[in-house]
Formats: C-alpha cells, sequence, structure tokens
C-alpha cells in the first residue's frame, strides 16, 4: 500500500546513537549535513508548479543557531538536522536563511511537493511545534532542556529528573458509507465550503474502534458497524497522528450537532465525481487522509 502524504520517509532515524552527543556535533559539523529550518510553524520553501523545499548547510547557519538543534536522521551519508527560527524576527530571516524561498504552511504546497521532503519537512515541524510546547516540566514546572539529539526533554531540576518525549494525539478519521452513497460534512472551521469525512481524538480508556462509533454518533447521530481500519497518516497540524477507518451506517437518519458542523449530507459517487464550483463544494486536499479515503471508496465502484 502507498504510504499517506508525510509518511513513509525514507530517514534512519538512528535511535541508538541520539545519546552520543559528541557524535551528533561531529555530523553537525560535516559540510553535507543539511539542516531544515522551521518558522513560526512554516517551512522553508522555494514555489512554483513542483514547489522545492529549502535545506541549509549546517556550518554556515550554525553561527545563529545557539546550540537549538534536533537530530532527524541519515539519508544515505547525509545528516539531516532541524531548527526552529521563531524567535527570530521576520525581517531578519534572508540574514539567517539567504534569499531562497519563504517561509510558508506545508498544507499548502504538501500535495504537489516531493513526497520524501514533505514528510521530512513534517517532521521537523512537528518536532519543532513539540518543543516549543515544552519548555518547562510537566512534573513539577523547573525549566527543562533538550537532550537525545532533541527527542527529549529532560527537566532541570537534580530532585525531578524527569524525562518527557514527543507528543503526539491519535485522532480518527472515518469514511461512513450506506450502499452507495458516502456522508461528508462541514466543519465550522473551514473557510470555504468543503465537505470532509468525519474525525475526532481518542479519549482515555477508549479502543479506535469506539472512537469511531462514539464521534460519528456525537456528530451526526449515526450509528454505525463493521468498522476497519484502512491506513494512517502523521499529521504534524500541529501534533496528530491520524488513524484512517472506514465504518457502514445502519440507516441513512441523521442529525449533525450544528456546533461542530455547519452543513452535512449523503454523497454518492457520481456527485463526488464530478467537477464543482469551488466557491459551493470541495472535498479535501490532496494531501489528506480523507481525501484518500474517499477516493478509495469512489474507486471501488463495479
Amino acid at each position: 500500500m502507498k504510504p499517506n502524504f508525510y509518511a513513509g520517509l525514507e530517514l534512519d532515524r538512528m535511535a541508538e546513537r541520539r545519546g552520543d552527543q559528541a557524535w551528533i556535533e561531529s555530523l553537525f559539523r560535516k559540510p553535507d549535513s543539511r539542516l531544515v529550518p522551521v518558522w513560526r510553524s512554516r517551512n522553508l520553501v522555494v514555489e512554483g508548479e513542483m514547489p522545492q523545499a529549502v535545506f541549509l548547510s549546517t556550518i554556515e547557519v550554525s553561527a545563529t543557531l545557539n546550540g537549538s538543534t534536533m537530530f532527524l536522521g541519515l539519508h544515505g551519508e547525509t545528516a539531516y538536522f532541524a531548527a526552529d527560527l521563531s524567535p527570530v524576527e521576520e525581517a531578519a530571516l534572508p540574514g539567517v536563511v539567504g534569499p531562497q524561498g519563504k517561509f510558508i504552511d506545508l498544507r499548502a504546497v504538501g500535495a504537489v511537493m516531493d513526497r520524501q521532503h514533505g514528510a521530512l519537512l513534517a517532521y521537523a515541524r512537528g518536532l519543532a511545534h513539540w518543543h516549543s510546547r515544552h519548555q518547562f516540566c510537566a512534573n513539577c514546572g523547573a525549566p527543562s532542556e533538550a537532550a537525545e539529539g532533541g527527542h527529549v526533554r529532560k527537566c532541570t531540576s537534580a530532585a525531578c529528573a524527569a524525562q518527557h518525549f514527543p507528543r503526539t494525539d491519535p485522532a480518527v478519521i472515518m469514511l461512513v458509507t450506506h450502499g452507495d452513497k458516502a456522508f461528508l460534512a462541514r466543519n465550522n472551521r473551514f473557510p470555504f465550503p468543503m465537505y470532509s469525512t468525519l474525525a475526532g481524538f481518542v479519549e482515555p480508556g477508549e479502543s479506535l474502534e469506539e472512537t469511531v462509533a462514539r464521534e460519528v454518533w456525537e456528530e451526526a447521530q449515526i450509528r454505525v458497524t463493521d468498522v476497519r481500519y484502512q491506513s494512517s497518516q502523521p499529521w504534524p497540524f500541529p501534533c496528530s497522528i491520524m488513524l484512517g477507518f472506514r465504518a457502514r451506517a445502519l440507516s441513512l437518519d441523521y442529525k449533525i450537532d450544528n456546533i461542530e458542523l455547519i452543513d452535512a449530507g449523503w454523497f454518492d459517487r457520481a456527485h463526488l465525481r464530478a467537477r464543482h464550483d469551488p466557491d459551493k463544494f470541495r472535498t479535501p486536499r490532496g494531501d489528506s487522509i480523507a481525501r484518500r479515503l474517499i477516493d478509495e471508496w469512489i474507486a471501488e465502484e463495479p
């Protein structure tokens, strides 16, 4: 099965050597090592018909980073690092990263980028976000500091010394079908008429299948059965892993909550396959697992 966007990264993360600080520093000083910059949750990209990720030389930018880098892994002999440049004011960015590209939201270009580059940018974005939100120990409140190549934060209090690891929030996303119809809804957060699959976060004490059933009932009052896992996708916007499912509705009856959703309906394959005025009806972006769930269902038509 082909990986979803932002998955399938062909990078050796070298977890077994992250604790070797001398080794990581030696990699950083190599002339062919590359840096993936992140600035305020955006990635550095040269826009165009096929947008290109911008990777910087670690040596050329090392003086401006103050050691605040994260080791991502090795691709062949090339080491990749990430750095969060968010403290740098926008006007000063060209002096740090050079004249190439600009920092943009990865979701705007991810579907038309080289998939490996998109996955690498997503990885850097997700790790940078975690560090930005965990500057203090959740156990005692003391400042924490990065360790293990940026994949651990350690409490600086000797009395506590807790270790904290990157957080990923599990969320289910599901295409609900009934015969030749699929249920799609428009979330109130969408600034345009995009109709997508239902989704929601897993709660403590729930299985993934139970989360699917609960979320579909809460949002649309649809009872489902035959809940089946399809595929997953890292979604660092800001810090989720999307777990894709299919589920079969027991009836066509529904009632949306009018809190998260502002419109919904059952759509047949012909409608979803047809061209529509994008100001009236859209399906999800091509880089999303929601789009994959819809497209795979459409392709199943006998």
